[in-house]
């Protein structure tokens, strides 16, 4: 595996790179994976059939995505199309035609692209769209002692919410907590030039009165 997982993902999602010609000293592979992490910042790449299935295997958290070259393709897809995390698949291959026909057998591939730039535009709504899935949005009156039995019974996607509402409205944070949260970002998004410069950014130009509420 030519880059290793991070310890920790602060997205929910992760984007596996699978094709045997991938060479990070390579300039082309390298403007692939910059593209790629301006959208999921979270980028492995492998050249193995066998390196994707572990990588997908051993993800029991992230929500994934697959991009697989075309050589590849035919190998792979019936090995990982059940895996629960996965939830699409990308052909990355300039020989369209070649493999349509047999990729509308699984429900999973979205498709055959030619370009890079095609894949990110693709991810970039499906991201969005699990996003969407993910939002709960409910309203309750924590403080309301008849409430308790309906709170016991909320969904645990409502408790973190609620959790993160306490956190954003309750909490007074000071300059010493912005920096941390900035080195906390710096850190995880090293090697991101379109997230550190979004976070370079926030840390000119951010002030308390400029929040959103």
């Amino acid at each position: 595996m030519s880059r290793q997982r991070r310890r920790r993902i602060a997205e929910n999602y992760l984007v596996i790179w699978v094709d045997e010609n991938i060479d990070m000293a390579n300039e082309d592979c390298q403007n692939t994976l910059a593209q790629l992490r301006g959208v999921v910042n979270q980028v492995n790449s492998c050249t193995t059939v066998e390196e994707c299935v572990q990588q997908l295997n051993e993800n029991s958290q992230e929500i994934s995505f697959v991009i697989s070259s075309g050589a590849l393709a035919q190998r792979l897809v019936p090995n990982i199309h059940n895996v629960p995390k996965l939830d699409a698949i990308y052909i990355y291959c300039d020989k369209r035609q070649q493999h349509e026909a047999w990729t509308t057998n699984s429900t999973k591939i979205k498709g055959v692209y030619t370009s890079i730039k095609s894949i990110c535009e693709a991810l970039q709504l499906i991201v969005k769209r699990c996003n969407q899935d993910n939002m709960s949005l409910s309203i309750i009156d924590v403080h309301d002692g008849d409430s308790t039995e309906t709170f016991n019974q909320l969904e645990p996607s409502f408790m973190y919410t609620q959790i993160l509402k306490e956190i954003l409205l309750d909490m007074e944070y000071g300059q010493e907590a912005m920096k941390t949260m900035i080195t906390f970002w710096q850190q995880e998004y090293q090697g991101n030039a379109q997230a550190t410069k979004i976070i370079d950014e926030f840390q000119r130009t951010y002030h308390p009165s400029k929040a959103i509420w």
